[in-house]
């Protein structure tokens, strides 16, 4: 298939996903919708019946993001930055999606069918029903694409190269039986927070969607602060207040509750210390990244450059940072969970990872 081809499907696709969005409505120009519509529109509306934590606000938040992020002019930058071979050899890549959030394997395997491939997929039994039927649109819109994603249950026996995406646990797993492969191995990464205390209210609630949204399950969320001493913590507190509705939510809530009575029953005097409870979240003193649910890691600093040490040393448990100060790479707050094409989980090329392949088994016949 063409650049162009594969460019004008994704835009028809995040066409189709726009409507689902939660300024979405029906368009009835476009092509497949007869058929596909109603289908989707119901797994929206019944998303948490399998999943509780996929309401049906994260749910249309996560298809606007991706109706966003495929736009024609974003494809075109993504594609455009890569060489595609002429009539490549296919290769079975092995997808291991998580099901954090909803759609969160959808990056990998666009990658793997922009790139030549085919994909074999084992889904997440957390998110396996709005992936398919993508796939299903793809094939309607386009019939080069049938033939090009297989989904899985057990193993991959006959895939090529492999992508997964798990916790560190799991990602121990993976290396004994993919090592051998070529591989994308993600870990646990989260997403981190540099303030300086000269933030605007704007820029606190929009930190605070960093924080909330999907209910802090993505490895984008923030779940740890770095913040000057002296900071004014009832700020942010102001700021989480739009997201109170997520206390009453049981799952949440059991969460919140449950983390708050080991913290409380702890036997270290300073750990109790160090807690902060304002009803919705707790914030607690801590080195760590990764906080339970309903928690939010922090550390006092005093010099700013004592932070960007800290989180060169720590880039391998870190996927994005966000703050308004001069950090490498740092993000604008209210975006962590808005990612372009070209932003790699874990900064790793999926696309440049895809095309090697190509290039390898180019090499090994020559």
């Amino acid at each position: 298939m063409t650049k162009q081809s594969i460019q004008a499907d994704f835009e028809k696709l995040g066409r189709f996903l726009a409507q689902f969005g939660p300024e979405g409505s029906r368009d009835a120009q476009l092509p497949g919708n007869d058929i596909f519509y109603e289908p989707m529109h119901i797994l929206v509306e019944r998303a948490r019946e399998s999943n509780p934590w996929f309401t049906e606000e994260n749910v249309r938040r996560a298809f606007a993001y991706w109706a966003d992020a495929l736009q024609g002019d974003k494809i075109r930058k993504w594609l455009d930055a890569y060489d595609f071979p002429e009539n490549p050899e296919p290769k079975k890549v092995g997808i291991i999606m998580a099901g954090n959030i909803p759609l969160v394997g959808l990056h990998d395997l666009l990658s793997v069918l922009a790139s030549g491939h085919r994909a074999v997929v084992k889904m997440s039994s957390s998110d396996n029903k709005f992936i398919p039927l993508l796939v299903k649109y793809l094939e309607h819109i386009n019939p080069e694409w049938k033939g090009r994603v297989e989904f899985r249950d057990g193993l991959m026996k006959d895939a090529e190269a492999f992508i997964a995406t798990g916790s560190d646990n799991s990602a121990r797993y993976f290396d004994y039986y993919f090592g051998k492969y070529p591989h994308i191995i993600r870990r646990n990464r989260n997403g981190v927070a540099v303030l300086t205390g000269n933030e605007t209210d704007e820029e606190l609630e929009k930190l605070a969607d960093d924080i909330m949204l999907y209910y802090g399950l993505g490895c984008r969320n923030v779940s740890k602060m770095f913040v000057p001493r002296g900071f004014d913590l009832n700020r942010l507190f102001k700021a989480l207040l739009r997201y109170g509705h997520y206390i009453d939510d049981k799952k949440y809530r059991n969460n919140y509750d449950y983390n708050k009575a080991v913290f409380i029953m702890s036997t270290d005097e300073a750990e109790r210390q160090s807690l902060i409870d304002n009803g919705l979240v707790l914030l607690k003193r801590d080195h760590r990244y990764a906080s339970p649910i309903g928690v939010l890691f922090y550390e006092h600093y005093d010099d700013l450059e004592d932070v960007k040490k800290i989180l060169a040393h720590d880039k391998d448990k870190i996927q994005v940072v966000v703050s308004g100060a001069d950090i490498p790479g740092a993000v604008a707050f209210g975006t962590t969970q808005q990612p372009e094409l070209w932003d790699y989980a874990d900064g790793v090329d999926t696309m440049r990872f895809l095309l090697d392949l190509h290039k390898r088994d180019k090499d090994e016949r020559n």
